[in-house]
């Protein structure tokens, strides 16, 4: 049962050009004796780091790097970099990049705060001891991690994505800085795009949504709808940079507060059974969830379906869903994702234990329709 109340928990933001440049006083805000960095390979490579670690020593902050991460985080690396912090004698996490180090950067906090592996803190509420201070300058705009109170972790052992749902996984300060933005390319900035898409439709469907997650959630689809095709032309655009983080930052809101869905649930399957890129499963599932969930949220589904063009105005019931589903399958597609996921790789064999791994998901108890087992190994088969 979804009582009529609700909770709002978020950072304290900062957003905008230069917000980057506020690390070292937010830094120094904590007391902090010597700052622990989570970043990866791809950040460094990309000069952030190094603007980090520079404005650091200017004025004398102490700190490590832990970069030994994958795209997709693991459980293991989670545990060594809990060694790692514990170690070195930081007080403070400093979290740069997209989501995977930000998730890495919460999972080392709470580890560290609780002295409990990471697999045990899977699900809702499950998190004692809140970590240590943590500050996150979010490099992609896309997974939002910098606001939420959701952490994803892989289990290669068991090919599974965990989630790790907790208002003690909230960051302590977001500085979202657009312009760290422009050293992504064509492919991540879709991927990422389209995962804050997802967040936003399924925060505005979720059964956990309200009128403070609704106007988070529908601005985020607005902008998505019409900036992600713009930046796809101009990459280095600043204005457009700023729109597209802007809408990860309040898609972001939406989905921590009001949770995720079915798409999130069998993207996290996916994710751990292949190791697919997470915002690509979302866009290529979400037409077929929206066609299984629109009889329990139509009216919510008319109104985002208006957003991208679809006929919605009049006609049946099932004449609408098809027109939402075309409108955001075309939306994919022209910004370049398109095909199956039996392009991608996925096999009907493992659909059995894809949907079993998908249903237990908590991202699962917010979808607007209570799946059953054969509901989501459908649904699966319509996205082969």
């Amino acid at each position: 049962m979804i009582l009529p109340i609700r909770k709002f928990v978020s950072p304290e933001i900062i957003f905008g050009e230069g917000a980057i440049e506020l690390l070292p006083q937010y830094v120094l805000n904590f007391n902090a004796s010597r700052v622990f960095i989570v970043t990866d390979q791809g950040i460094i490579d990309a000069g952030w780091l190094n603007r980090v670690t520079s404005m650091f020593i200017d004025v004398g902050i102490v700190f490590s790097v832990f970069s030994s991460l994958h795209e997709n985080p693991r459980d293991t690396e989670v545990m060594e970099g809990a060694r790692q912090y514990k170690d070195s004698g930081c007080d403070v996490i400093v979290a740069l990049g997209g989501g995977s180090p930000m998730d890495c950067a919460k999972a080392i906090g709470i580890v560290s705060t609780n002295r409990r592996h990471i697999l045990e803190f899977e699900g809702v509420d499950n998190v004692d001891v809140p970590g240590p201070p943590l500050i996150c300058i979010p490099t992609t705009a896309g997974s939002a991690a910098d606001v939420s109170q959701f952490a994803i972790i892989n289990n290669p052992a068991e090919r599974i994505k965990i989630a790790v749902i907790s208002k003690s996984m909230v960051p302590d300060v977001a500085l979202i800085d657009p312009l760290t933005t422009i050293t992504m390319g064509h492919h991540l900035t879709v991927s990422t795009g389209l995962d804050a898409l997802v967040h936003a439709i399924e925060a505005y469907v979720s059964i956990a949504s309200s009128a403070l997650t609704d106007l988070h959630a529908f601005e985020a689809i607005r902008l998505i709808q019409k900036y992600l095709p713009l930046i796809l032309d101009d990459l280095s655009n600043h204005f457009i940079r700023e729109k597209i983080m802007l809408a990860s930052l309040q898609a972001g809101l939406a989905f921590s507060n009001a949770s995720l869905g079915a798409v999130h649930a069998m993207a996290h399957s996916l994710g751990g059974f292949y190791e697919f890129s997470h915002g690509e499963c979302n866009g290529l599932l979400l037409e077929h969830v929206i066609a299984y969930n629109y009889d329990s949220a139509p009216k919510r589904y008319d109104r985002i379906g208006q957003v991208f063009g679809a006929a919605v105005q009049k006609g049946t019931a099932q004449e609408k869903c098809a027109a939402t589903a075309k409108a955001l399958r075309m939306f994919r597609e022209s910004v370049g994702v398109s095909g199956t996921l039996a392009k991608q790789g996925v096999s009907h064999a493992d659909i059995p234990v894809l949907a079993k791994k998908a249903l237990a998901d908590p991202c699962m108890l917010t979808n607007p329709k209570r799946p059953t087992l054969r509901d989501i190994e459908d649904i699966y088969e319509k996205a082969l």
